[in-house]
């Protein structure tokens, strides 16, 4: 009699919210008592139950940065789990594009999972059919509760209620937590209206700043329930130009480009604020290299986009640069960066990449406004005929001249880690067209692209939009290497000899010489500049990369974007 195979097996459990996991029973523990049950009945297949426990607590199922779920990963990967079992898919996953990772990552491991309480096994063709259709239920709920939610709060600020957050500097929140309203908070205020008052008198940022800082002026203070307190500090440019813009001073609620009556008390009257954003209007003109500012037109040439952009703090990204030999690098810098301490979150941008990026970018999108006869709001044909012409003129001006024509019609931007949004000053864009500021139709003022980067805190590499491939020329002088010394392999030398001939170090040309191998569509992605743009040669000299050309393509991405 032939013995049974021993399939070792581990359970995965998972629970979206940290509540009731102080309890000595939770819900895991009701999930993996479940799965060992289920485990012990298959004991006549030869399945063993393995005795380390896979716990997510308090992760969410949307994607698979959780530490319990990377571990068993790892652990398949290593060869020590033949079957992984859970007592619902979407303890998995809910998402269907993470799942079919999932499954290829646990096929190439010779390894499947198994749902306790709906039977199915992916060790099966129709086990995988049945789980993608049930997985893509699960996905649908999530996006359809996710769009609930967005509406839900859409909803809610249009009724004027204050959805919750750090309240901003003037404010606090309702004592009862089922108020959604702010509560004026009289010293604080007092702070926002001697901000107003001071660049009502001097109509410039560094002023405001620097009198603020003589007379004791903070930033708020807030201690989160965690015991960090964030605030107190005298305040940045970047801070003085968000407490201006905010339109809470004047009782208003904003959401996205737009704000609407709210349930709190204004701090600033309608004429101060009107008067205040008249100034900061003509300070960014200014900025523009208007007239009357001869400051600001010398400065162009190094920092175009001066006071233009904020991070996601509302931060103003302020020009930097550092100096090399001869050559002298230009950024854009959070100004906390310059004037503060260290700080992970800060950005610093090269300078030529970013403004390339919004020129790109705001090219682009009076293109497909155009294309689409999106310019104006009214219907008639001869107006939107005549806008399209002059809009395509106008972008015509924009990829011949650059910056110096985007600077003219930019009114502010905010960059975030995914997410970069312009707007467009409206009165300056409509003269360009010739059209009034009536006729504009209101999207074509706003500009919302992706941003991907590759970190924070130090240099940066930057992709916004549906901008060009960039090829990688370090990629692709480690493949062309890759690919000589294979050949030299062949042809008998060993590394030892390259590593001579080239004086380049064994461990190196160790490292290079698997992309050599990598498949077709990895390979022609980095020659063409289309690869992700995590995917360094650090990246792959770092990884341990599988036989398997599909396997390789998912480690790297390119399955996703080919």
């Amino acid at each position: 009699m032939s013995k049974t195979r021993k399939i070792r097996c581990a359970i995965y459990t998972r629970k979206s919210s940290e509540e009731g996991l102080d309890q000595e029973f939770n819900s895991l523990d009701a999930q993996h008592e479940a799965c060992a049950a289920y485990v012990a009945s298959q004991k006549h297949e030869g399945w063993k139950l393995l005795p380390a426990r896979y716990d997510d607590g308090g992760k969410s199922g949307g994607n698979l940065e959780r530490p319990a779920l990377q571990q068993l990963l790892a652990d398949i990967e290593a060869g020590l789990i033949d079957m992984v079992v859970v007592y619902k898919i979407d303890r998995l996953t809910r998402s269907l594009a993470d799942f079919a990772k999932l499954v290829e990552q646990l096929e190439e491991a010779d390894c499947s999972f198994v749902s306790v309480t709906q039977a199915f096994n992916t060790s099966s063709s129709m086990g995988r059919l049945t789980l993608n259709v049930l997985l893509s239920f699960a996905q649908f709920e999530r996006e359809v509760t996710a769009e609930r939610i967005r509406d839900k709060i859409a909803a809610s600020k249009k009724k004027g209620l204050w959805m919750g957050g750090v309240p901003p500097l003037g404010y606090d929140a309702h004592p009862d937590p089922n108020a959604r309203e702010l509560v004026m908070n009289d010293t604080e205020a007092a702070t926002v209206r001697r901000v107003f008052d001071l660049y009502d008198e001097l109509a410039r940022l560094n002023a405001v700043m620097r009198q603020a800082t003589s007379e004791g002026l903070i930033s708020k203070r807030h201690v989160f329930s965690t015991g960090r307190v964030q605030g107190g500090n005298p305040f940045t440019r970047g801070q003085i130009y968000h407490i201006l813009r905010n339109p809470t001073y004047l009782g208003r609620i904003r959401h996205k480009d737009t704000s609407f009556p709210g349930q709190h008390a204004a701090i600033i009257d309608q004429h101060q604020w009107d008067r205040v954003q008249d100034k900061l209007e003509a300070a960014a003109m200014r900025r523009r290299g208007g007239s009357g500012s001869d400051q600001a037109t010398s400065s162009t040439p190094t920092a175009p986009l001066l006071g233009k952009l904020r991070d996601e703090t509302g931060d103003i990204l302020t020009p930097s640069h550092t100096q090399k030999g001869s050559q002298r690098h230009h950024y854009y810098v959070s100004n906390r960066l310059i004037y503060g301490k260290p700080d992970p979150s800060g950005w610093r941008l090269p300078a030529k990449a970013l403004e390339d990026v919004v020129t790109q970018a705001i090219a682009d999108h009076l293109r497909q406004a155009a294309k689409h006869h999106q310019v104006v709001s009214a219907s008639d044909a001869l107006t939107s005929a005549t806008a399209v012409k002059a809009t395509e003129t106008l972008v015509a001006g924009i990829e011949r001249n650059g910056l110096r024509v985007v600077v003219d019609i930019l009114r502010s931007g905010s960059i975030s880690d995914g997410r970069l949004h312009l707007d467009l000053c409206a009165k300056t864009l409509a003269t360009r067209l010739n059209l009034s500021k009536t006729e504009l139709n209101p999207r074509l003022c706003s500009v919302d692209v992706p941003f991907t980067i590759r970190r924070r805190g130090v240099e940066m590499k930057i992709i916004a939009g549906e901008m060009a491939p960039s090829p990688d020329a370090t990629l692709i002088r480690a493949l062309r290497n890759a690919h000589d010394w294979v050949v030299q392999m062949k042809a008998g030398s060993s590394v030892k000899q390259i590593a001579s001939a080239t004086s380049i170090s064994e461990s190196y040309i160790t490292r290079i010489v698997p992309m050599a191998f990598l498949s077709p569509r990895i390979q022609q992605a980095i020659l063409n500049g289309s690869q992700p743009t995590d995917l360094t040669l650090e990246t792959i000299a770092r990884s341990k990369i599988p036989m398997g050309w599909s396997a390789q393509e998912c480690l790297f991405g390119i399955a996703q974007i080919a």
